[in-house]
């Protein structure tokens, strides 16, 4: 087992409560979203990434943005989207903000393009739903091109032809590293290899191992479309805290909250205490004390054979100051013991 595994923090940008339950303003949650990447940055986690949402629970719609911020008051943390819905973006535009972050930040952007969860943004921008599929297969397309930074000859039917075109900034390294977030689609995967974009899988539900057939055909994809061979990622939720049973109880009123509000809209049962404890034992939450989170990591590195995890920090309200104690808790004690776990695993050697 090789132990390059990179070890990344992702968050939505919630909209958190204080200590009276109270929201607060979106410009605070903001503003702790900057210092909790500041926090990353300064514990040795590899990579910070912030989601792009346009409704009233999350308070970043603009996730360059805060990750330009992030970016002038950290050193060596790489900083990209989770994801960046490309399907209602123009591509262009995407390349010029993370040239221009990749700018700041000295080579450290990255993107994630994604269909997106949510679909506030569609009917935001002036998109069609029905166009779901051909908008993001379209796009995906045009970015696969822009991301050579060489002129750019393009033709589709979801916006204007490019023909011999240059788009700028051009980064220095001449490249931006870039994902494509996949939740369960294999059609998705398959795009991912034919564009040689490494994946990211956003395993929100269910035990990590079935996705494993979603890695085995990204592989075979990659190989059937003559790329080399690229890392695959994990996108999870988590929570951690001193004990177990702290874990569980601090997390558990903040995602029935979370999870009751967006299962309303989309017609899912209501959320109970035992199917969220169940996900935390057997599904796709990493929740607990450092040692039991760290071998839960451990365990979905190994089962997927995956270069990255990404664990989802943030959930629903779940106050500031307990997600900057997961932060810490994650950089000091959960990742150093992951790689001693995925070490312990590696053969003699090796």
């Amino acid at each position: 087992m090789a132990t390059g595994v990179e070890f990344g923090l992702d968050t939505f940008g919630d909209v958190t409560a204080d200590a009276e339950g109270n929201r607060i303003p979106y410009g605070q949650v903001i503003r702790n979203v900057i210092e909790q990447g500041v926090l990353a940055d300064r514990l040795g986690i590899d990579s910070f990434g912030i989601g792009e949402h346009h409704r009233d629970d999350y308070a970043v719609s603009a996730p360059e943005i805060v990750l330009a911020a992030i970016a002038s008051r950290t050193e060596r943390i790489r900083l990209g989207t989770a994801v960046t819905v490309l399907s209602s973006d123009d591509p262009v535009r995407v390349f010029e903000r993370f040239a221009t972050l990749d700018a700041i930040s000295q080579g450290r952007a990255e993107i994630t393009l994604g269909r997106g969860s949510f679909t506030e943004s569609f009917p935001l921008f002036g998109y069609d739903l029905t166009d779901y599929d051909r908008l993001f297969a379209e796009k995906a397309d045009l970015m696969s091109h822009l991301l050579t930074e060489d002129a750019v000859t393009w033709q589709g039917t979801v916006r204007a032809s490019l023909e011999k075109q240059h788009v700028y900034p051009k980064t220095e390294s001449g490249h931006i590293r870039t994902w494509i977030g996949v939740g369960g689609s294999p059609e998705s995967v398959v795009r991912a290899a034919q564009y040689g974009f490494p994946l990211a899988l956003a395993i929100i539900g269910g035990a990590p191992a079935r996705f494993a057939p979603y890695v085995d055909l990204y592989h075979r994809a990659l190989g059937e479309f003559g790329k080399e061979p690229l890392p695959v990622a994990v996108h999870s939720p988590g929570f951690i805290a001193s004990t177990d049973e702290e874990a569980a109880d601090v997390l558990w009123p903040h995602v029935r909250v979370l999870f009751n509000r967006i299962g309303a809209e989309r017609g899912w049962p209501p959320m109970t205490r035992a199917r969220f404890d169940a996900d935390i034992a057997e599904g796709a939450w990493h929740v607990g004390s450092p040692e039991t989170v760290a071998r839960k990591i451990a365990s979905t590195v190994r089962t997927l054979g995956v270069q990255r995890f990404d664990l989802k920090y943030s959930s629903g309200t779940l106050p500031h100051d307990r997600l900057m104690t997961t932060i810490e808790l994650y950089g000091t004690e959960v990742v150093p013991r992951v790689r001693e776990l995925l070490a312990a695993d590696a053969p003699t050697g090796a």
